[in-house]
């Protein structure tokens, strides 16, 4: 009876045009600017390349807890109901739309954002906060939460048994893309802060073009099925 109720973590191995599949989707969700990229874009402008990688590391912990979450409880609540999976989908995709429209909107909005971090930064920050500070951000981000909920569950090969081992496996596919690719925007920010805290006209287009491919990726998650 306990292997029934306990989540499979044998055998399973998720295809491979699945992963790929998963791979390019996670892709385009992460190199959107949402709250952890903008939080560590603010973080490398105010404080440099240590704290932009600092805040990466946590934001990357925080989001694989989420994953865990994902793979032993929601999960597998999810996998076992068409009804509850296709309302999570459709209210992901919803909430993914609302998120790009608000980007759309806000963006203009970033350059007093980014201000704001950089007269924080005098109050100085160590490293261990500025870990916990990135690993909350990836905890609570709502763009990540949906996705992993209402997406991640479509890409898991029920057949092949090992349902939280493929969630965790494409889970850890994710937060590998995100962990390189946040790097590479803290790294970048932190060497042209002066070059974008100065132009409102370049704030405005990161904003803007995330905005617009957040309300893609929201109707992509709407239309698209289950796997299996």
């Amino acid at each position: 009876m306990e292997s029934e109720r306990a989540p499979c973590l044998h055998g399973g191995m998720v295809p491979t045009d699945r992963l790929l599949a998963f791979a390019a989707m996670s892709f385009l969700l992460i190199v959107v600017p949402g709250p952890s990229v903008l939080f560590v874009i603010g973080r490398a402008l105010a404080q440099g390349r240590r704290a932009a990688l600092t805040t990466v590391a946590g934001n990357t912990v925080g989001a694989y807890v989420l994953v865990l979450a994902v793979a032993f409880g929601v999960g597998s609540v999810v996998e076992r109901s068409v009804l509850v999976f296709t309302t999570l989908k459709l209210a992901g995709a919803a909430y993914l739309v609302y998120l790009g429209v608000k980007a759309w909107r806000g963006r203009g909005s970033l350059r007093a954002a980014f201000a704001e971090d950089v007269s924080a930064a005098a109050a100085g920050h160590g490293g261990l906060r500025t870990f916990w500070e990135g690993f909350a951000v990836g905890v609570t981000n709502p763009k990540t939460i949906v996705f992993f909920a209402a997406v991640l569950p479509q890409f898991v090969d029920r057949g092949q048994g090992g349902v939280a081992a493929q969630m965790l496996l494409l889970g850890l596919v994710f937060n590998v893309i995100a962990l390189v690719s946040d790097a590479v925007w803290g790294l970048v920010a932190a060497t042209a802060r002066g070059w974008f805290a100065r132009s409102p006209r370049r704030l405005s287009a990161v904003g803007g073009v995330g905005g617009l491919t957040m309300i893609g990726l929201g109707v992509t998650v709407a239309v698209t099925g289950r796997k299996d």
